[in-house]
């Protein structure tokens, strides 16, 4: 049981929030940094797919062997967040953070490229300290029913910081940082991992600063063992996050090279990297209209015009911030009325809403493996709005009821974030033998899954399915 004194905290949950979700927009930015460091190292080392795809491996397998030790302690010493809180927890993961943006320095001056994956794998363990801790926190920031919500809102101020990330981390790389005459050189990345190490710092002092509500449990709570492992629907919601985190990086990680080919629109880097924007634009879209269906305080009548005034800010946003004109991203409000019909669809359940976003997916892959010129582009685009609530629903159905286990869940969770290290490699070799465009076949499994495990927990956990349902609509 929480101890009362977290409960008597319950009304100052509103700043702890709005300084977390400050930590998830810088998270987000850095994550989406390696879309813009993978075509830009791939040319500077002269690599293939499959190397260049060792970005992801390295970055995304440091979170599989972060997870994988704090489940061991988990499960001989006691849950490590349970005994030192969240706030150290979540301060300790941006200090981590930090030093591996400043690993970037060495990796830049000797231009070496296993120093840049030294230096990668560095920045993943402390964004895998950042998911445990950050992620389990903001759900129990208010009650079970509404977390989804909770997360879906902080998500989508992750997915402004990856939006963001490819038009300004892309100028800083390929132009403002890049050599006089144009040439590629590992030089570029210095200055702009030392400022955003030099950001997170900051946003760690401000944390530092709040005062963060405690939700450690009391020792009769400490429990060792594998007792997590005893929940159905966690074992199949951590491979449901491998497949989704395998692949929404998979496919993020493509798109620029996918907008290059002849055959789909024939783009550079400088022009390919605004796109990369709007996909990762599409998943903010979609995670404030999710914070908003998913909330349960609002009623049905208000959610629709919430959500509408909600998509137009936000695709305001998106187009002020990206180097394209109103008609080369005026196919998204297609996706965003597709989205907005999918929400009422899925009632704002998160299970049956999970499933319809997947089935979304693998029909846009599909389009996007067999279609060419702008179609295929578009499809390839629109994926990312239906990833948006993903991660989240997938979090949050996968910790449901898991009580004094929630850490040690969060924990196997955050272990499959594997999946973005393993499924980009594959695609990176089915790319290097069969084209970019064919390698997609990867990703439409990865949602074939998930679709599967949202149809599983409408099933078996129908009874947190109606209880949303009820309350609100």
């Amino acid at each position: 049981m929480i101890n009362k004194e977290v409960q008597s905290q319950s009304r100052n949950y509103t700043v702890p929030l709005i300084t977390i979700t400050l930590l998830f927009f810088m998270w987000g930015f850095i994550t989406c940094m390696n879309d813009i460091l993978i075509p830009y190292l791939k040319q500077l080392f002269n690599l293939t797919f499959f190397e260049s795809m060792l970005v992801q491996f390295c970055f995304f397998g440091a979170y599989f062997i972060g997870s994988l030790i704090y489940f061991m302690i988990s499960i001989t010493k006691g849950d490590p967040i349970n005994k030192l809180g969240y706030k150290k927890g979540i301060l300790f993961g941006i200090f981590l953070a930090a030093f591996g943006c400043v690993l970037f320095y060495p990796a830049a001056t000797f231009s070496y490229y296993p120093l840049f994956l030294g230096a990668l794998f560095i920045l993943g363990l402390g964004f895998t300290v950042l998911q445990i801790t950050a992620n389990a926190y903001v759900s129990l920031l208010g009650s079970e029913e509404s977390a989804s919500s909770r997360l879906n809102m902080t998500q989508a101020f992750n997915a402004f910081g990856t939006t963001i990330a490819p038009v300004l981390g892309g100028h800083l790389i390929f132009e403002f940082f890049s050599s006089p005459d144009g040439s590629f050189s590992a030089v570029a990345t210095r200055i702009p991992y030392l400022i955003f190490a030099g950001i997170l710092l900051l946003v760690a002092l401000l944390i530092s600063r709040v005062k963060l509500p405690s939700f450690q449990m009391g020792e009769e709570e400490i429990v060792k063992g594998w007792g997590a492992l005893e929940f159905s629907h966690l074992k199949f919601g951590v491979f449901a996050m491998f497949c989704y985190v395998g692949g929404e990086v998979a496919v993020g990680s493509f798109i620029i090279s996918f907008l290059e080919q002849p055959q789909i629109m024939g783009f550079n880097e400088i022009i390919s990297k605004n796109y990369l924007s709007l996909y990762w634009g599409g998943a903010m879209i979609g995670r404030f209209l999710g914070a908003i269906s998913l909330n349960q305080s609002i009623s049905q009548s208000k959610k629709a015009l919430y959500m509408l005034g909600a998509a137009a800010a936000v695709f305001l946003v998106i187009f002020s911030i990206v180097n394209l004109t109103f008609s080369q991203i005026s196919f998204f409000i297609v996706f965003i009325i597709l989205n907005f019909i999918a929400f009422f669809v899925g009632k704002a359940a998160p299970a049956r809403t999970l499933s319809i976003f997947a089935a979304i997916n693998v029909i846009l892959l599909i389009s996007a493996m067999v279609n060419h010129g702008e179609l295929a582009m578009y499809s390839i685009l629109g994926i990312g709005i239906f990833n948006s609530i993903m991660f989240s629903n997938i979090y949050t159905l996968a910790i449901s009821g898991l009580g004094k286990y929630t850490s040690q869940g969060s924990s196997l969770v955050v272990m499959a974030i594997l999946g973005g290290a393993i499924v980009p490699i594959f695609q990176g070799y089915l790319a290097d033998q069969f084209g970019v465009q064919h390698s997609f076949i990867i990703p439409v499994f990865c949602y074939l899954v998930i679709l599967i495990f949202g149809a599983y927990c409408t099933k078996y956990l129908g009874h947190v399915e109606s209880t949303e349902t009820k309350s609100g609509h």
